[in-house]
C-alpha cells in the first residue's frame, strides 16, 4: 500500500497530466462509479439472501 509520499508523487502527476480544471471531474466520475459499484453488488448480496432463504423454507417443506 502506498503511503504519504507515494500519494503526493501520484497526485502531483494527475495534477500535471490532466490539470486543475478537468482533476475535480475526474475525481467526481471515480466516485460516481465506485458508488455504482458498491450498490450493485450490495444489490447481488440481498438476491443470493434471498434465494437462500427459499431454499431453506422448501428444505423445511418438502414436496410430497
Amino acid at each position: 500500500m502506498p503511503g504519504f509520499t507515494e500519494w503526493l508523487i501520484i497526485g502531483g502527476v494527475a495534477l500535471l497530466i490532466w490539470g486543475p480544471t478537468k482533476l475535480p471531474q475526474l475525481g467526481g466520475a471515480i466516485g460516481k462509479a465506485l458508488r455504482n459499484f458498491k450498490t450493485a453488488t450490495a444489490g447481488t448480496d440481498d438476491a443470493e439472501k434471498g434465494t437462500e432463504s427459499l431454499k431453506d423454507k422448501e428444505s423445511e417443506h418438502p414436496h410430497v
